[in-house]
């Protein structure tokens, strides 16, 4: 059955339509790439205007590559504010996965023109407001959805541009994900300095 995008959009803009109607200006700030075994994590923070509402906006994990990058555009010219900030994979392996996620967040919202952020399921971030973590938030959240996708598309770009430069990986494919190819070209070839130490120790020693 074919989607009902205007019935999603109502959806999923649920609770940035009630702030608004309050007079709330929020930031919504989501991730991409935790889970992988490379690169970088790439956090995102938006602050979306009430007005236009962009069709297809929705987790990013959910939508094409082409959709996703078609937004992305949309996303930058439209929003109020948005800035996407990296944790790097020496600073994972120092502080572990979720302080580098939250200081990235943190650096990514330290401009933003608001006082109240709603957040992918991370809180105690350091930022200037208060902080709503919100489970499932890219599904559920409009702004949270927007950030989503301001950071896979940033973080995809680099894992090609990353590809290039590492081509047995397989990073353009898989993202920096555990797929098989990837762990098999990581036990052919070792790590490089875009593995995170303390994710591939199961793999290859390190």
């Amino acid at each position: 059955m074919k989607k009902d995008w205007n019935a999603r959009l109502m959806e999923i803009s649920a609770t940035d339509r009630e702030l608004w109607a309050a007079g709330r200006v929020f930031a919504g700030i989501d991730e991409a790439g935790r889970g992988p075994l490379c690169g970088p994590v790439a956090a995102a923070c938006v602050v979306m205007p009430e007005k236009p509402l962009l069709l297809y906006v929705d987790d990013s994990k959910k939508l094409s590559e082409k959709r996703r990058e078609a937004l992305y555009d949309q996303i930058m010219e439209t929003a109020l504010y948005a800035r996407v900030e990296l944790a790097q994979p020496e600073e994972i392996d120092r502080d572990n996965i979720l302080r580098a996620t939250r200081r990235a967040m943190a650096d990514a919202a330290k401009d933003a023109p608001c006082d109240l952020f709603l957040v992918d399921a991370v809180d105690r971030l350091d930022v200037r407001g208060e902080v709503r973590g919100i489970v499932h938030g890219d599904a559920l959240c409009y702004s949270i959805a927007a950030a989503s996708i301001l950071a896979k598309v940033t973080r995809d770009r680099l894992m090609r541009q990353l590809d290039a430069q590492y081509p047995q990986y397989g990073l353009a494919r898989n993202k920096g994900y555990g797929t098989a190819e990837h762990i098999a070209a990581l036990k052919a070839y070792g790590p490089t300095p875009i593995h995170r130490r303390t994710f591939i120790g199961h793999f290859v020693q390190v």
